[in-house]
């Protein structure tokens, strides 16, 4: 008898047993295809969403070579009012420079951008919401000023920066070098009258200006009358010391961008110029904009940067 009930004690025992065990094994498949569930969801939602963007950097290794250009509105060689927009670039060395699209007051927005990497990369820089237009740009290792047209009227003004451009004070009058405006040249923080129809590009040291034209350029000791140079192709000038470095184009023995030399005093209308290099295959239909740090050059012609070590005597 008592084998008969251990055998049917042990047969109403195995169910029990049996139907815990196929709620395990069920919990387990309900846990299992929820995470497969997530896991195919969280896949989807990357998919359509797209991969994350790497963060920003900056780099400071230096390379030469065609960068981007600053924008839709700094590309924009025609503003809305039919005036030329002149491109502006200012150099701290040969690693270091600034650069924009002038803009125009009712039209396209400046553009100010900088690279620390000899040209290879170009940071945008804000110059404020009631900047209508950039007329000068002058740096050094200290600051960065600048010449804007603000406000409604456009108002000629001078501001400075310390902190490569996060924040702005007034300037003072003459810090950011010569300015073109639709009403003259400013010099000084005083508007002129432009020695010729349709300036290219000016300059303003502390004891000569000059104010580039098409087909000669024009230079002055202080308020003293201009002086006609007679000179074709003149594009953009930069300064170092006593001498002018001149960007030219259209020279017989350059199929690109020459650079000359010339004295900075005592500009006569027969002063000679020197020429120095070539940059062959520099882009000649657009806006040629220089600036020279001793024997740093740098040149932006079309969407290319380009910077010589030498003068400007290899590129």
């Amino acid at each position: 008898m008592d084998n008969r009930r251990g055998t049917r004690s042990l047969g109403r025992s195995l169910p029990r047993t049996t139907l815990i065990l196929v709620a395990v094994v069920v919990v387990v498949l309900v846990v299992l295809d929820i995470v497969l569930v997530a896991l195919a969801l969280g896949r989807t939602d990357s998919e359509q969403n797209g991969p994350a963007g790497p963060i920003p950097t900056f780099t400071s290794t230096p390379h030469t070579a065609e960068t981007p250009t600053a924008g839709a509105s700094a590309d924009a060689d025609t503003a809305s009012s039919g005036e030329t927009a002149h491109r502006l670039l200012s150099a701290v060395d040969g690693q270091e420079a600034w650069r924009a699209s002038a803009g125009t007051c009712g039209g396209p927005r400046p553009v100010l951008e900088h690279t620390v990497d000899g040209g290879a990369t170009w940071v945008p820089v804000g110059l404020g919401t009631d900047v209508g237009s950039l007329m000068a740009i002058r740096a050094s290792d200290a600051e960065l000023s600048v010449l804007v047209g603000v406000g409604e009227d456009c108002t000629a003004t001078v501001r400075t920066s310390t902190d490569a451009g996060v924040t702005w004070d007034a300037g003072t009058a003459g810090a950011a070098g010569a300015g073109i405006t639709a009403d003259g040249v400013v010099l000084a923080g005083e508007t002129v009258q432009a020695p010729c129809t349709d300036p290219i590009d000016a300059f303003q040291g502390e004891q000569t200006s000059v104010v580039i034209c098409d087909g000669h350029l024009e230079w002055r000791t202080g308020t003293a009358a201009w002086v006609d140079v007679p000179m074709g192709g003149v594009r953009s000038i930069g300064v170092d010391g006593g001498e002018y470095t001149l960007a030219r184009v259209g020279a017989a023995s350059c199929d690109g961008v020459q650079f000359e030399t010339m004295p900075a005093a005592d500009v006569t209308p027969t002063t000679p110029t020197t020429p120095i290099g070539c940059a062959t295959g520099a882009d000649t239909d657009g806006t040629v904009s220089i600036d020279r740090v001793e024997q740093d050059v740098w040149l932006w012609d079309g969407d290319t940067v380009r910077v010589s070590a030498d003068g400007g005597a290899s590129w």
